[in-house]
């Protein structure tokens, strides 16, 4: 896989949603717009307003795509807003792979801080506290988007 525009902005601000949400617990609304808007204008700069309506039909995927995870109560909103900026980097024919990916890179990271939090709980012998009772998705998602890149 070559360093292309795409890849060095998926690569980007994987790395900057990744590392707030882990550290901060949110993800800054910049991200998903940045992410948004370069996907857009990557997209028109290579097909035109055709390339921009793909990129806000991925955009648009994204978002639909995590939405109900969200009214669910499962997922935070900065979650659905960020994959909806990377469905715009993407377009809307590596979405699928990209949700596919995130669900299944959400499933070992889950399962990982499951073992993780009862391991700690059950070494230093106290309850569980509030922030094992949420784990950070970005991570999967930038993963997901990552692996999706490589697959094509």
């Amino acid at each position: 896989m070559t360093a292309n525009p795409q890849v060095l902005l998926c690569l980007g601000l994987g790395v900057a949603a990744t590392a707030e949400d882990l550290w901060r617990r949110q993800i800054s609304n910049w991200i998903p717009a940045v992410a948004l808007l370069g996907g857009i204008a990557l997209h028109w700069a290579e097909r035109g307003w055709w390339g921009g309506l793909l990129a806000l039909g991925g955009a648009v995927g994204g978002f639909v795509v995590f939405l109900a995870f969200y009214l669910l109560g499962g997922m935070g909103g900065a979650d659905v807003k960020l994959m909806a900026g990377f469905g715009a980097i993407l377009g809307p024919s590596l979405l699928l792979w990209a949700a596919f990916w995130t669900a299944a890179a959400g499933g070992v990271f889950g399962l990982g801080a499951l073992v993780f939090y009862r391991l700690r709980r059950w070494w230093l012998r106290r309850p569980a506290v509030a922030a094992e009772n949420s784990i950070p998705y970005a991570p999967a998602i930038t993963v997901g988007a990552w692996l999706a890149l490589l697959s094509r």
